[in-house]
């Protein structure tokens, strides 16, 4: 009878001998990523003049572990203002080099600096005349010689205790590949707004780029009685346009106050008869409002700011051309 296989010999340990194993690794990488301090110099600055005068996009690249960070690194920059994408080298030579243009720029990444798949396109790549940024661990390597600039990312050692796992030298390819995305951005004069125009579906893009005339209701959405009618009739666009609220306008249009369901209240406790009680008596009189063409999130703080939940919109001439709730913020994510 053929025993299970165990590929290794499990081996328990403690609650602090977990602890410590994790610690270990988070100190090894602490110290990987502090070496890098010293590396930026006037290489790493050639690296960005390099990025920053590519007419086209950035080309990342790398194998195994390498390419995850390749992807990553790829999609920071693409985020923060330089057009880039991955490609896998081991596709490259199989056809994906057409994506590949003269007037792009290539960063390459690999620890050793002798990874075959790169090694076989490298030819290619300085037949097109193509910019080589390589971010290696050995600089006397065959890419990194290749290079028009070659970062070092070398560490002492990897955080896995065999020495073979990708550990600290990944995480110092993609603190690399940070600071180069950075300080691109920094450069370009990069700011929240453009990156937000990066992530439209994001938080941030909707905080930034919606406004508040693509939330408000408008239209025949809008409650609206003239100052003249009385409660009671009030009382009937309020249930018909279910806002729990309705504009009070003067004949010419133009804005006069709100009545709200705490007027409502308040109107009811000093027994008034609201079949006779004109709205105008007991509307709230000049509230809050804001344009159109301001971003929903400053009228986000305008409603926390003065703790109220709606705010009407108004145009030049102070007539209400929408209605804009907290919920309405609520749903779009901009609250």
């Amino acid at each position: 009878m053929i025993g299970k296989y165990i590929p290794w010999e499990i081996k328990l340990m403690n609650i602090d001998q977990l602890c410590e194993a994790g610690l270990s690794v988070i100190q090894i990488e602490s110290d990987a990523i502090s070496m890098l301090k010293e590396r930026i110099d006037d290489k790493f600055a050639r690296a960005c003049e390099i990025l920053l005068k590519t007419p086209e996009r950035i080309i990342v690249m790398g194998m195994g572990k390498s390419s995850y960070i390749g992807g990553k690194i790829a999609a920071t920059l693409a985020s923060t203002g330089s057009p880039a994408f991955f490609v896998h080298p081991g596709e490259a030579s199989h056809g994906d080099l057409g994506m590949i243009t003269q007037k792009d720029v290539v960063i390459a990444i690999s620890n050793s600096g002798e990874t075959p798949e790169l090694l076989t396109i490298l030819p290619l790549i300085k037949h097109l005349k193509i910019s080589l940024i390589t971010l290696t661990g050995r600089p006397e390597s065959t890419l990194a010689q290749a290079a028009d600039v070659n970062l070092d990312v070398s560490v002492k050692e990897e955080a896995c205790p065999l020495g073979l796992a990708p550990t600290s030298s990944t995480t110092a390819s993609l603190v690399m590949g940070d600071a180069l995305a950075v300080a691109l951005l920094k450069a370009k004069g990069f700011t929240a707004v453009d990156f937000a125009r990066s992530h439209p579906g994001g938080r941030l893009g909707k905080r930034l780029l919606l406004q508040v005339c693509d939330l408000m209701r408008s239209g025949n959405d809008i409650p609206k009685v003239n100052h003249t009618v009385t409660v009671a009739e009030a009382l009937i666009e309020i249930s018909q346009k279910a806002l729990g609220m309705t504009t009070v306008v003067d004949q010419s249009g133009k804005l006069m106050g709100i009545f709200t369901d705490g007027d409502l209240r308040r109107t009811l406790n000093k027994n008034l008869d609201i079949r006779v009680t004109s709205i105008q008596d007991v509307m709230t009189a000049k509230p809050r409002v804001i344009k159109q063409n301001l971003l929903a999130v400053e009228a986000l703080q305008m409603m926390e700011d003065n703790r109220i939940l709606i705010l009407i919109i108004t145009d030049d001439n102070n007539a209400p051309i929408g209605i804009l709730q907290m919920y309405d913020l609520l749903q779009a994510g901009v609250a």
